[in-house]
């Protein structure tokens, strides 16, 4: 389990809308995935324990421990994603998960090269999922990330680079960015 009492990231509102529109157009593609099995789920799990552990969030990294674990993987495992490690990485499941990691760590860009590189490996199909699953990922992150601050506050340990302020301004902010972003996303050309 991760253990902070800062922020890795910090985002702020227009990254956080640019996150939900992101995550409204990967939606259908997570969900074909689900009944095609384009991408095998434990590669999407690994995508997004790969994503938390960038992001450094406390409650999603718990939450998805957790589905981890139910799904069959060891705690050990789970544990060297959460350290950095690649031990448990599937050499054919490197790419992704580095991209991912990759994806993340820009909080939520990519280059056209690096998606490029995922096609050329794993074709357009399963590049397509392997991003819906970071950025379903990073839309749980950027919502899971104040709720942990906030957590943490009261226990007394608040994130040294927060304040409440902005804990409950990123909590109620997807009241208002959410609608919205879910009816810009039906205007968007192309979910890749």
């Amino acid at each position: 389990m991760l253990d902070v009492n800062a922020y890795k990231h910090r985002y702020n509102l227009k990254e956080m809308y640019k996150i939900f529109l992101n995550m409204f157009v990967s939606i259908p593609i997570l969900k074909r995935n689900r009944r095609e099995e384009i991408v095998d789920e434990a590669f999407v799990e690994r995508i997004m324990l790969a994503v938390t552990e960038v992001n450094g969030c406390v409650i999603c990294s718990y939450a998805h421990t957790k589905m981890a674990l139910e799904s069959g993987f060891s705690v050990e495992e789970v544990e060297s994603f959460f350290n950095g490690s690649d031990t448990y990485i599937q050499p054919e499941e490197s790419l992704g998960i580095l991209f991912a990691q990759n994806y993340a760590d820009n909080q939520g860009n990519y280059s056209e090269e690096g998606y490029q590189s995922l096609i050329d490996y794993y074709g357009e199909d399963k590049s397509r999922v392997i991003l819906a699953a970071a950025r379903g990922m990073m839309a749980g992150n950027v919502i899971g990330l104040p709720i942990s601050a906030l957590q943490s506050r009261f226990k007394r340990k608040k994130y040294s680079n927060s304040n409440l302020f902005y804990e409950i301004g990123m909590l109620l902010a997807p009241l208002f960015l959410i609608p919205v972003s879910g009816i810009h996303s039906l205007f968007k050309r192309k979910p890749a």
